[in-house]
C-alpha cells in the first residue's frame, strides 16, 4: 500500500463512526483499501452483528460459569443443567446433544435471517426509540459506545476461549486477584 492510498483512504473513512481517539481510523489489513461506500457499509455491519454476537457470548459464558441454566431439557431427557462449561458445552461428555446443537443453529440461522430481512425497519423502530429516551443529539454517541463495546467483547470472548484452552482458567485475573471462579 502506497503512502498516498493510505492517505486518501484515511481522509475518505477517518471521520466516519467508528474512527476514535487514540487510533482513529484503524485498518491494519488494508481490508478498505480502492473500498467504496458500499464495501465499507457492509464490512461496519458485519463488525457491529459479530460485536453484538461477542456481547451475548460473553454474557452466557459468565451466567453459566455462575451455574445459570435454563429449566427443562434442551433434548429428550438431557436437562440444560447437565451442559458443561465453555468449550464443555460443544465437546466431551457434558456436550450439547447433537438434537439440540441443531435446535440452537436452526434458532440462529432464523433470527438471523429475519434480521436481515427486516434490518432497515428494525434499526428504524430501535434508533427512533433511542432518539425519545436520550435525546436525538445523543444517538451517534449510543452507537459509538455500542460499536466500542462489541470491539472489546470479541477480544473478552476471545481471551476467554484462549485461557479455558491453556490452563482451564478463562477468568484468570479473577484467580491473580485472589478471588478464583470455580470452572
Amino acid at each position: 500500500m502506497t503512502r498516498s492510498n493510505t492517505r486518501s483512504l484515511q481522509m475518505s473513512f477517518s471521520d466516519r463512526l467508528g474512527a476514535q481517539p487514540p487510533l482513529g481510523f484503524f485498518d491494519p489489513l488494508g481490508l478498505l483499501t480502492d473500498a467504496d461506500e458500499a464495501r465499507f457499509t457492509r464490512l461496519r455491519d458485519v463488525e457491529l452483528k459479530h460485536g453484538r454476537i461477542s456481547m451475548l457470548a460473553v454474557l452466557g459464558h459468565i451466567v453459566t460459569t455462575a451455574g445459570l441454566r435454563f429449566p427443562g431439557d434442551i433434548a429428550f431427557g438431557v436437562p440444560f443443567a447437565s451442559i458443561g462449561n465453555g468449550f464443555n458445552a460443544l465437546f466431551g461428555p457434558h456436550a450439547v446433544p447433537q438434537q439440540g446443537l441443531t435446535q440452537i443453529i436452526i434458532f440462529i440461522g432464523a433470527v438471523d435471517l429475519g434480521y436481515t430481512y427486516a434490518k432497515d425497519q428494525i434499526e428504524a423502530v430501535h434508533l427512533g426509540k433511542l432518539a425519545e429516551i436520550v435525546g436525538a443529539n445523543k444517538v451517534e454517541s449510543k452507537k459509538a459506545i455500542e460499536l466500542n463495546n462489541g470491539r472489546a467483547a470479541q477480544l473478552g470472548i476471545l481471551g476467554l476461549a484462549v485461557h479455558e484452552k491453556l490452563n482451564n482458567d478463562p477468568y484468570i485475573i479473577n484467580s491473580l486477584l485472589g478471588a478464583p471462579v470455580p470452572f
